[in-house]
């Protein structure tokens, strides 16, 4: 009996194997789509405001899509991605196959999403035996984003750009005072920093007058002598085309970063014109990158030069 079930458990984990073997294959020009959510990644970009202990639940297994530390060894929907997993992931399925049961899992939920502290095997196995849901201990992280059972890790970055700009535009009225531009990031953290920026010039602003300005009239001279001045820089040198999905306000975090070094290093009067093109040589793609990239691709030269994308 013990060898029937040891063999079944073998060859349940090589479908499992297989399986997932084929949708990699069949996601080979976008692999992001099969990626696990990492629990440290999520955390990081919504931020939770508070943990509460749920106790023992009954989960619906479509609703786990991360883990906390195995995120690479599985795939989106749980299927093993490693051979050395074999051994765990064949004793849980022998325990499954001879309905021994096993001890709850543990997750955390974010907003109606469950990632794995610990029982990835088992979630991985319940999966592949088309089980529903699964008994589990689960602590609850608090956030204001919503999250989706689809999303992948690009996904998740729009989801918290989009809530970062609406409580940026709501704190600031940027949409009232600058009807005509809109300021749009593609990486997280950034509207943090950017009213980091307009508050350092009213200080600036601030040191020569008597009378304190409002934060209004300094988020409006921000705009026009400060980042105004370099996205007109970025158009003028044409660079946007080399950083395909960026945005001119990305450019502008790192070119006024960069800026202010090379300032301090150089004097004051160093162009601004020269941090563009240095941008632009260090991080920009050649429109043959860009078509390779179209097949799965990379140049040579682009591999030998670093990065394709601005740093976060």
């Amino acid at each position: 009996m013990s060898s029937i079930i040891d063999n079944e458990a073998r060859e349940d984990f090589n479908k499992a194997r297989f399986r997932e073997l084929m949708y990699r294959i069949m996601n080979l020009l976008s692999p992001h789509e099969q990626e696990l959510l990492s629990l440290s990644e999520v955390k990081e970009a919504v931020r939770p405001t508070g943990e509460t202990y749920r106790g023992l639940q009954t989960v619906d297994i479509e609703q786990i899509v991360g883990s906390e530390g195995r995120y690479r060894d599985f795939s989106k929907s749980f299927l093993p991605r490693r051979e050395h997993l074999r051994k765990r992931w064949t004793s849980i399925d022998k325990a499954h196959l001879q309905d021994i049961i096993l001890p709850p899992v543990r997750l955390y939920e974010i907003s109606g999403l469950y990632f794995v502290r610990d029982g990835n095997h088992r979630v991985s196995v319940a999966k592949m035996q088309g089980v529903r849901a699964v008994d589990a201990e689960v602590t609850s992280l608090a956030s204001e984003i919503m999250l989706d059972p689809r999303m992948t890790r690009a996904d998740l970055t729009r989801a918290v750009v989009a809530y970062e700009k609406r409580r940026f535009y709501e704190q600031t009225r940027f949409d009232t005072l600058i009807p005509d531009y809109d300021l749009q990031f593609t990486a997280t953290g950034r509207y943090d920093e950017v009213l980091i920026h307009i508050n350092g010039h009213k200080y600036f602003i601030n040191q020569g007058i008597t009378e304190e300005i409002p934060f209004e009239k300094a988020l409006v001279s921000w705009y026009l002598n400060v980042f105004r001045p370099v996205v007109d820089t970025i158009s003028a040198e044409r660079i946007m085309s080399r950083f395909p999905g960026r945005t001119p306000a990305d450019l502008y975090m790192w070119i006024i970063k960069r800026w202010h070094l090379l300032k301090d290093r150089y004097g004051q009067d160093y162009p601004m014109q020269e941090v563009a093109r240095d941008l632009s040589r260090r991080y920009g793609r050649s429109l043959w990158s860009r078509i390779l990239a179209l097949f799965g691709m990379q140049d040579t030269n682009q591999r030998r030069k670093g990065p394709e994308t601005i740093p976060e």
